[in-house]
């Protein structure tokens, strides 16, 4: 690749050995002429940092937004969902491998400007576009950009994302963002250094930022990883920083693990595991817990604060059963649910559309 062809990245300094420090995320990659990041793709070239995906796509797909999964943004409503190649973080039981560590770029990759996804996103009649697959921090250039081009044209943005960055690119990039769905992988440093070669401190800042600092509306998703992070100590101690640190109101997904990657030694995660830990969650008094990944009415079911009325009943990404006004009040009692609400018409159901989006 060439200086000339590549897009210049944000978020560098050249430091006094002669390296290239790139600040965008915890890991501080310092790079000598040539190198990539940690992400693979973010380079050094003729002194600066370019990003090497910009514009390349692995591919685009229409999809329920409870698939990212936000049970409080917009329920029933489609998402035009996209990501590139590369990521910041070493997962051992990553689920999209095959994106997140992909070396192929030039294969794998479709061509797609900011104004196409955005006008493709319009013409679907999605109400959003979601940043996922492999975690969009390592290509915030491009994500920023489709931002900008989606509030253009009245479409949301969602980030699907670790949160593992710094201050500094991480303000820039949750200007542009209206919803994210943040991974907490775990709740101990062991678990992130060994499992996931990165470290706990940056996420929770990210969490903390996005409840304390910004209007972004955000859910928190925990992979459930059997005698790995799902002891009821740890699930504790994750729910009680939860509700001190961000409030009862943040809702919290507990998945499923099945065993993939690095990981196929261990075993899927029961659902009774799930079911656990929403109780111990519930227990701190948060009050929208959920399990992903399974058939469970009762973990998939928002319920009113306030009357306890199951207010939308799903199984899985099928939304069954909705009771919640457009202004996000429950039809029973008024009791106010906390999320992004709106007219709700026909869901989009649970069905994946791939769209293909041309090259200008």
């Amino acid at each position: 690749m060439s200086a000339a062809s590549a897009y210049p990245g944000r978020w560098w300094h050249l430091i006094a050995d002669g390296r290239l420090q790139c600040d965008l995320c915890p890991r501080d990659c310092k790079l000598h002429e040539g190198q990539r990041g940690a992400c693979f793709v973010r380079q050094r070239i003729d002194d600066r940092m370019v990003l090497t995906t910009y514009g390349r796509s692995s591919g685009f797909c229409l999809d329920p937004i409870e698939k990212k999964p936000l049970n409080h943004f917009f329920p029933g409503s489609s998402v035009l969902s996209f990501g590139t190649a590369g990521c910041n973080l070493a997962c051992k039981f990553c689920q999209n491998w095959d994106i997140s560590k992909s070396r192929d770029m030039d294969r794998l990759m479709d061509l797609a400007g900011p104004d196409q996804i955005a006008a493709a996103a319009e013409a679907s009649g999605g109400k959003s576009v979601a940043f996922t697959y492999n975690d969009p921090v390592i290509f915030a250039e491009y994500a920023m950009d489709v931002a900008d081009a989606c509030h253009e044209r009245g479409i949301k943005t969602v980030a699907v994302t670790a949160g593992y960055m710094h201050d500094a690119p991480r303000r820039e990039f949750y200007a542009k963002m209206d919803a994210a769905n943040v991974d907490l992988k775990g709740f101990t440093d062991e678990f992130y250094v060994k499992l996931t070669g990165s470290t706990l401190q940056p996420v929770l800042d990210t969490l903390k930022y996005l409840r304390h600092e910004t209007d972004v509306w955000f859910e928190i998703t925990t992979l459930l990883i059997p005698t790995k992070n799902d002891s009821d100590e740890e699930l504790y101690q994750l729910s009680k920083w939860v509700a001190a640190e961000l409030g009862a109101d943040v809702p919290l997904h507990f998945t499923a693990f099945h065993p993939d990657y690095k990981m196929n030694d261990l075993p899927p995660t029961p659902p009774t595991s799930l079911t656990r830990a929403r109780k111990i969650a519930m227990g701190e008094g948060l009050r929208y817990v959920y399990t992903g990944n399974v058939h469970d009415s009762e973990g998939g079911t928002t319920f009113c604060p306030g009357c306890g009325t199951s207010l939308i009943v799903r199984d899985w990404y099928k939304i069954l059963i909705y009771r919640i006004s457009a202004e996000g009040r429950c039809i029973h009692c008024g009791s106010e649910v906390a999320g992004r609400f709106g007219k709700f018409e026909k869901p989009f159901g649970p069905r994946r559309i791939p769209v293909s989006i041309g090259a200008s």
